[in-house]
């Protein structure tokens, strides 16, 4: 009997809590059989909704479901161009479909179908971040009493934007316990001056390199002298520094035995990596602006990297992660997909299938869903314990609820809800 073939391909665009998510929902020539994958592009979703509804739709419809090998790759020349985000966004959300669509025929969930689990469930770390070190560490305390061994951390730099940590505007920086072996960090008249003037079209926060290393430092400090090492810390950098000094950061760390440092540097420093690999042992992760192959291959082949942070869909979903994933284990180079809110609940799924199934799996990051989200999203992976853990049903093992979703529209923002810019003290943009 022949299989099912595409009858139809939508985009569900919802924002229950906040962060605009888009889904693909494929429905088949079966009554009833569907499938949904997560294309989330938060900065630019009408621009996936474009791809899917305008070009991969009519390039689909009545292809054979069972072929997502032969889709995928037809699918990513069909544009000449390929590797960007927008495309690899619209085409992840048609093959994480396909996938949850192949499982449910199957009666088995996703990492079934890609060879079994090579675990039970799979290891998350949160996020903790706060104005001071001693409320960093008040949250890391309450994560692990729920159980929690992995945490990143992040804290304000008095008077300075500070990623993973809303930072105090400029020219109100307090007394702390931040910084004391270098003295407090001042805030000049200039700065804030400059600042308050709103030079730049898309105003944020201002940024200075080494107020932020120094600040990052205490916290380590301070977070090993209260708890020891038995804890695991991460922390990401978010490629703000400059690389020279993102070398010197990273040896700097090595004696705090971070989990890994992540974003040390931007997808065009990528060199940089070989620096810090020939002079420190801090494992090094990234990948979630990486789109091409031909940023990723190179970073594994090399060994540069200790963890693949890729997004999966911009990458273009399970099709390629799992390959990246098979030669990331032959060069010992682990997983650890990035997963905040933007990524859906469905991406939380997709993720968790290769997570379950991968030798080479390493951590997963976890999103901590309001209750709304996890309404709209039936199935949405459980987080306990430490852990991510599968519910076992066929496909992804999760649902849309279209009309729920409808309740929770887009909503219009400054500047198209761009990133938010963040300069240095002389108003030059800083890479996000």
């Amino acid at each position: 009997m022949a299989n099912p073939t595409i009858r139809d391909v939508r985009v569900i665009l919802t924002e229950p809590d906040n962060i605009r998510l888009v889904i693909v929902k494929i429905e088949t020539s079966e009554p009833g059989l569907y499938g949904v994958g997560c294309a989330t592009f938060t900065q630019r979703p009408s621009t996936v909704v474009a791809a899917v509804d305008d070009y991969l739709k009519p390039f689909l419809i009545g292809r054979d479901v069972a072929d997502i090998e032969d889709i995928w790759q037809s699918s990513y020349v069909s544009s000449y161009w390929r590797n960007g985000p927008v495309l690899n966004n619209a085409l992840s959300g048609v093959d994480q479909a396909l996938w949850d669509i192949k499982g449910k025929m199957a009666n088995m969930p996703v990492y079934d179908l890609l060879g079994g689990r090579a675990r039970e469930a799979a290891p998350v770390y949160v996020h903790t971040s706060g104005s001071s070190y001693e409320e960093v560490g008040d949250k890391m305390q309450a994560f692990m009493e729920k159980g929690h061994h992995h945490i990143r951390v992040q804290v304000e730099t008095p008077g300075y934007a500070t990623y993973g940590n809303r930072g105090a505007a400029a020219g109100t920086a307090t007394a702390s316990n931040q910084d004391v072996s270098q003295g407090p960090i001042a805030v000049t008249s200039w700065l804030r001056d400059y600042q308050d003037d709103k030079l730049y079209a898309h105003p944020g926060g201002v940024f200075e390199p080494k107020p932020y290393m120094r600040s990052a430092i205490g916290l380590f400090e301070y977070i090993r002298d209260r708890f020891g090492y038995g804890v695991e810390i991460l922390h990401d950098v978010h490629e703000r520094v400059p690389p020279i000094l993102g070398v010197w950061f990273a040896k700097e760390v090595e004696k705090f035995q971070l989990f890994f440092l992540e974003d040390l540097f931007s997808p065009e420093d990528n060199e940089y990596f070989r620096m810090v690999r020939e002079q420190c042992a801090t494992p090094i992760a990234m990948g979630e602006l990486y789109n091409s192959p031909h940023e990723i291959v190179p970073m594994i082949k090399d060994r540069l990297l200790d963890f693949l942070r890729m997004h999966m869909s911009q990458i273009g979903g399970i099709t390629p992660a799992k390959k990246f994933s098979a030669m990331g284990e032959l060069f010992n180079v682990r997983t650890a997909w990035h997963g905040p809110g933007d990524t859906s609940p469905v991406g939380h799924a997709a993720n968790l299938m290769l997570d379950l199934n991968n030798y080479n799996f390493g951590i997963q990051e976890a999103a901590v869903f309001g209750e709304r989200t996890k309404e709209v999203f039936p199935g949405c992976p459980e987080v306990r314990d430490g852990m991510m853990w599968s519910n076992g049903k066929p496909g992804l093992g999760i649902d849309v609820d279209e009309e729920l979703a409808a309740k929770f529209p887009l909503k219009e923002r400054e500047f198209g809800g761009a990133w938010d810019t963040v300069r240095r003290a002389d108003g030059s943009m800083v890479k996000p």
